[in-house]
């Protein structure tokens, strides 16, 4: 039975090979962490949050850092959406049958500290804004005055650059003009022209070839063969050879004395 279709988690090992202690990674524990609801995530905290009151403080923010006036408190401004919000519950059930004395009473005075609140803002508001406006137009000026000297530095840097372009064109055209025409200006150049392959890598390869046009001698004397002359013209030896004459005496030599034995 073929186990080609088992997974290589875990290979196959001979009876000799101990490993050690090593464990697979989907063997080791995960998950050991027991997680919580966050906020956001829906429970109980979510569950008595006032979206609407949060709803109006990030509009009356909004609104107020539009204006340029001061960011309101965050308690100040849930606190009056809350009263906003009762307000209306109120003006509800006033819709449905006759308003409640003592709840008419409280709205009044709930209406008229607003009011006083408002009016103290306001004038606060609007001396804070005057000032601001003065040392922002002071700004402004001051902003004004940077920038149209940025604008003109830059203006004198482009036409300088122009002007610079300008003068190396032109002391190029007038070169051209000047050198262009070799007739007009012939080059004094008596140096011999490099060959094309002077510099190339495989250069001066053909050592050790001068006697490549000599006939060779193919003999089967190894005293007077090509290789043994060079070997000893290389260790600077000397060895006579002997001449015929002297071989054939030498040879009739040894012919008498087998003959006399």
């Amino acid at each position: 039975m073929t186990t080609a279709h088992r997974p290589t988690f875990d290979p196959a090992r001979g009876k000799e090979a101990f490993r050690g202690p090593a464990y697979h990674q989907r063997l080791l524990p995960a998950h050991t962490q027991l997680k919580f609801r966050q906020p956001g995530q829906g429970g109980d905290a979510d569950e008595v949050r006032d979206l609407r009151a949060e709803l109006l403080a990030a509009e009356a923010a909004h609104f107020a850092k539009k204006n340029g006036q001061p960011l309101p408190d965050a308690n100040k401004t849930e606190t009056s959406a809350i009263n906003n919000s009762k307000r209306q519950l109120e003006l509800t059930s006033q819709a449905d049958g006759e308003e409640d004395p003592e709840a008419k009473r409280r709205r009044i005075l709930e209406e008229s500290r607003d009011i006083d609140a408002d009016s103290e803002d306001d004038s606060e508001n609007d001396s804070e804004h005057d000032s601001d406006e003065d040392s922002e137009d002071d700004e402004d000026a001051e902003l004004q005055r940077e920038l149209e000297k940025i604008k003109r530095e830059r203006a004198e840097k482009r036409e300088r650059e122009e002007r610079e372009r300008a003068a190396a064109e032109e002391a190029e055209r007038e070169r051209d003009i000047a050198l262009g025409n070799p007739l007009l200006n012939p080059k004094q150049d008596f140096n011999i022209k490099r060959r094309w392959d002077d510099d190339v890598v495989f250069k001066n390869q053909a050592r050790g070839t001068e006697d490549k046009g000599k006939k060779k001698e193919f003999i089967n004397d190894l005293l007077r063969s090509d290789f043994h002359k060079r070997f000893m013209s290389k260790s600077g030896a000397v060895f006579c050879v002997p001449s015929s004459q002297q071989l054939d005496a030498h040879f009739v030599f040894l012919d008498s004395a087998t003959t006399s034995v």
